[in-house]
């Protein structure tokens, strides 16, 4: 509120351009990107980390397609590289060509031009995470206001960390998450431990594609999918790869216990809020791409949706970064 009030003093539109570059090192960065409505007009790249980077010449996933509908339209994140829409489209279409799904239900992508979000991420920075919900494609197709309302529907039995209530995990679900980890471009999938638990069972003798799902806090209402940097993206840097095992053994054994879900019993740590990402902590080309100006871009944002989110299970911190086993308050929002 200070600052809004210094800079609604300043008539000069060069001071006022001057006071915000001077005050944009003190607002901690998911605002100033949050404020952003349309992408940089410059190439499209992925710039930085996951969790610590932003995003140039985004395009934006068309709100509907033939096999899928994006959600939540009012939070403008349906922004991503052009290879990350490109393979929302690519499994839309296969899963319900091949896979008898209906179609798919788009969360989040990215903002305009990527970086921290106000709310909900970690990750979702450099245009190359995407979230998928397990709920298929209904028909009639939603509307608009419904898109907003409709809440993710966990398949977890109520009050349980990891196990799943078969009655509502979808059918074919599991074919799903097996046909979007076939694809090279995938570097990782985050799913929920349960989650992972039945599609060990379930695999059979192909089991090279289990190694790229990967368990995690929550998400047991959408899948969290992550791709490697696109080739010639020499300011991306991708994840380390997950272990060539399928995951199946000890490594799941662990998130099946209640060793991942206690609570620390530091008190006092977790009173003290995590240290916020400033504009200063991202890769220098994120200033020039936050900054950027010029003309139209090519692909203009679709017809937004009035209202807010709504406040659901799935709209708590999505701690999509480098999973870190002696982290175990991570999920709770207090480690980065």
């Amino acid at each position: 509120m200070r600052i809004a009030r210094m800079l609604a003093l300043i008539p000069s539109a060069g001071l006022l351009a001057a006071a915000w570059a001077a005050s944009a090192e003190e607002i901690p960065a998911k605002y100033l990107f949050a404020r952003e409505v349309t992408p940089a007009p410059l190439a499209p790249q992925p710039v930085g980390y996951y969790a610590r980077g932003c995003l140039s010449g985004a395009v934006a996933l068309p709100p509907d397609g033939p096999e899928w509908q994006a959600m939540r339209l009012s939070r403008n994140r349906y922004w991503g590289t052009p290879e990350l829409v490109a393979f929302v489209k690519k499994l839309a279409r296969d899963t319900k060509a091949q896979d008898g799904w209906p179609g798919l239900l788009v969360g989040d992508l990215g903002q305009p031009r990527g970086g921290p979000t106000p709310t909900d991420h970690s990750s979702h920075q450099n245009g190359l995470d995407v979230d998928i919900w397990f709920a298929p494609m209904p028909y009639p197709r939603l509307t608009a206001g419904e898109r907003e309302t409709m809440p993710l529907q966990s398949v977890l039995v109520p009050g349980s960390d990891y196990e799943v209530d078969m009655m509502r995990f979808p059918q074919g679900l599991d074919r799903v998450l097996r046909r979007a980890a076939s694809y090279p471009e995938v570097q990782r999938i985050l799913v929920n431990p349960g989650i992972k638990k039945i599609l060990c069972e379930r695999a059979g003798r192909d089991r090279a594609w289990l190694s790229k799902i990967r368990p995690w806090y929550k998400h047991d209402d959408h899948m969290h999918v992550r791709l490697v940097c696109p080739p010639g993206a020499s300011g991306c840097r991708s994840q380390k790869p997950p272990p060539s095992d399928d995951g199946c053994g000890v490594a799941l054994a662990y998130w099946l216990s209640p060793l991942p879900y206690k609570r620390t019993s530091e008190p006092e740590d977790e009173e003290t809020p995590p240290k916020e990402i400033m504009l200063s902590d991202l890769p220098a080309a994120c200033t020039a791409i936050l900054n950027a100006t010029g003309s139209a871009p090519l692909n203009p944002p679709p017809q937004q949706v009035m209202g807010s989110a709504s406040e659901t299970q799935a709209d708590q911190p999505d701690q999509a970064d480098q999973p870190d086993r002696n982290c175990r308050r991570k999920f709770l929002g207090f480690c980065r």
